[in-house]
Parts: C-alpha cells; sequence; structure tokens
C-alpha cells in the first residue's frame, strides 16, 4: 500500500512510498482503512522536532476510515464500520483515567513511540502518535477508535478526530465557558475556528478573533466571531468591547511564549487564560510572582481539548447535527496523497482562506 513516510527528523518533505504494510494485528487492535486524513500544523511539528515523534515513521494523526479487521479480543467493532481515529486512546484503567482525564492517559502514547505500526520496504517503521493517518491503512488500539454513524461524512469525521475536538472541548471541558462571556481567540487555524465555533454554541456573546493574516478575519467571523483584528489592534478591541478590563477567556491557539504572554495580557482580572497551541521544548514565557498574584488569573493548559473521545466525539457530532457547528464549510481543499508536500508547505505560508486542508483517499 501506499503511505508518506518521514525518513528523518528535520526533514522538510516526506517520500511517497508504495513498499508499505501495516504491523500484524494484535488482539486488541483494529485495522481501519483510511478513506479521509486531515492536514494539521501539528505534522510539521512532527517533522521538525519540536512535538515528540520517531523515524522513520508515517505522518498524519487526524483521519476516518472503515474497518478492516479486528483483534480477536475486539467483539464490539467489525468490518466495514465508519470510525473517527484518536491519538488519545484511553487505557480504562490508569490514575489518569480513574481520575476523568482520559487526554491524559500516557499508556498507548508509550506504546506508540516504542511499537513499529508499519513497515516499509521491510524496515520497521513508526507511525506519528501511535496512528499515521497518510496510510492508506493502519493500525491502531481499539481504544483510539470511536465508531460513528454511517451518514457522518468521512471528511466532517477526520477533522473531528483532533481539531474539533481539541477547539471545542477547550472552550466546554478545559475553560467551561459561561453564557454571556467575552472570549478572545489568538490564531484562527483550524483548531482557532474550532474554538471560535465552540464559544459560539455555548453562548458567548463577544468572540474577538485574533490572528495576523488578515485574510482570515473574514472566515472567523463567518464562523462565529463578532469582531476579528490582528495582534496590534488586539488592545483597541479590548477597548471597545470590555472597557479595557479584558477578556474573561483568551484561549491561546498558536504554540508561542509570545502569543502565550499575550494572552494572559489579554485576559481580565481573574478572567482565564486557556493554553491551546501545541509549542515546543524552546518557546518559553516569564511571569512575575506578584502579578500572577495581583492579578489572580488562571493559566489553564489543555491538551487536545481535556478530551475523552469515547465521550466528546459523539458530543461534537451532535452539535453539528444540529447546525451549532459549521464542520462542511471547515474544508478548505481537498488533496491526493501524492500532493501531500504540497499541502505541507501552504502550511508554511499560510493562505487567508486556508482553515483545514484534507487527503482524500480512493
Amino acid at each position: 500500500m501506499k503511505a508518506a513516510v518521514l525518513n528523518e527528523i528535520g526533514d522538510r518533505e516526506l517520500q511517497l512510498r508504495a513498499d508499505v504494510t501495516t504491523a500484524e494485528l494484535a488482539p486488541d487492535q483494529v485495522r481501519v482503512r483510511t478513506r479521509v486524513a486531515g492536514i494539521c500544523h501539528s505534522d510539521l511539528a512532527a517533522m521538525d522536532g519540536s512535538l515528540p515523534a520517531m523515524a522513520p515513521g508515517v505522518i498524519g494523526h487526524e483521519g476516518s476510515g472503515d474497518v478492516v479487521e479486528v483483534g480477536e479480543q475486539v467483539a464490539d467493532l467489525a468490518p466495514g464500520d465508519r470510525v473517527v481515529v484518536s491519538f488519545v486512546a484511553p487505557c480504562g484503567h490508569c490514575k489518569a483515567c480513574a481520575s476523568n482525564q482520559a487526554y491524559l492517559c500516557d499508556v498507548h502514547v508509550i506504546e506508540g513511540l516504542s511499537t513499529p505500526r508499519f513497515s516499509v520496504g521491510g524496515e520497521p517503521t513508526f507511525g506519528f502518535a501511535g496512528l499515521g493517518t497518510f496510510a492508506e491503512e493502519l493500525v491502531v488500539p481499539r481504544a483510539g477508535v470511536v465508531k460513528i454513524e454511517d451518514d457522518v461524512p468521512y471528511e466532517v469525521a477526520a477533522l473531528v478526530g483532533c481539531a474539533v475536538v481539541t477547539g471545542v472541548g477547550a472552550v466546554i471541558n478545559t475553560a467551561a465557558v459561561r453564557p454571556g462571556s467575552s472570549v478572545a481567540v489568538l490564531g484562527c487555524g483550524g483548531v482557532g475556528i474550532s474554538a471560535i465555533q465552540g464559544a459560539r454554541a455555548v453562548g458567548a456573546t463577544t468572540i474577538v478573533a485574533v490572528d495576523p493574516v488578515v485574510g482570515k478575519h473574514e472566515l472567523a467571523e463567518r464562523f462565529g466571531a463578532t469582531h476579528a483584528t490582528t495582534p496590534d489592534g488586539l488592545a483597541d478591541v479590548s477597548q471597545d468591547v470590555t472597557g479595557g478590563a479584558g477578556f474573561d477567556y483568551v484561549f491561546e491557539v498558536v504554540g508561542r511564549g509570545s502569543t502565550i504572554r499575550a494572552a494572559y495580557d489579554a485576559t481580565r482580572r481573574g478572567g482565564t487564560t486557556v493554553v491551546v497551541g501545541a509549542g515546543s521544548p524552546e518557546e518559553k514565557v516569564e511571569f512575575s510572582a506578584q502579578e500572577l498574584f495581583m492579578m489572580e488569573r488562571k493559566i489553564l493548559p489543555s491538551f487536545y481539548g481535556s478530551v475523552d473521545p469515547r465521550r466528546d466525539v459523539d458530543l461534537v457530532l451532535s452539535l453539528w447535527r444540529t447546525g451549532r457547528l459549521d464542520l462542511e464549510g471547515m474544508v478548505s481543499k481537498r488533496i491526493g496523497l501524492a500532493d501531500v508536500n504540497a499541502g505541507l508547505e501552504a502550511l508554511h505560508s499560510p493562505d487567508g482562506g486556508l482553515v483545514r486542508q484534507v487527503i482524500t483517499f480512493d
């Protein structure tokens, strides 16, 4: 089968290979035929080493498809079932899972970093985040697969696997945004747009989209932002809509020290700053002891939207079914696997009209 392979950490392009096979199916695993895979900035971060990844490895961590085969211990799925794959696969038994923090379960994360999911030309090859959705098929733990109804489009399902649950989950789970709140979102990519939609869905009345790419402002307003500005204009907008007090909730969806600091500064005293962006180890942010004490702003990290995929995939799809989330509209471009490098390159030079690119598999 075909897949897009990262040969070495630091490579700017993936190699398209046709001599790929999946690892042998374990008793608790599922083999999935990929139908749609999303292209995410986290894939770039895996390639350049900003996020943990193993090489050689098949990139891609956002996808949907059909079950092809199930291991002998899997009794609740069958070939033909339509599924979303998730890089968070709760084991159900560890302390994180028992504490209702399934998104912090690292059992299958460690397995994914230590156990190859593929073979390329006979060489053991890993899957990014334990997945590797830039392949025609992949094997994943049963816990990393969520069955969905057959009427959910594969494109919608793929986005729900990462971008949408991360953004919406940050609003609903991590921050618990209250109706009538004021919200600012720094970064208007797929996750940022999802956070904007989540804020609208829960009843936030002021939603300010912040992005240096002016072309993204109209898009953000289409998905629910009441205002849009560049970072340089945020203080003026805050003055206009909050009287200069700052926002109740500010979501940082970039993963840089400077934007985390900006998000904190834009948050009202006693408000909440939510760090959603996946930053590199080199990104640092500094606060004084006095301001942390005096301002009493809460800083909440949000890993994967504090999501339990067993619960929240269905929640997000219910919001989509009732018209509270526009997920079809987030698909900006469709490409084939052969064009994956062009899709990744587009992320280096953001297009104002680009929310999410997806790879479709015939």
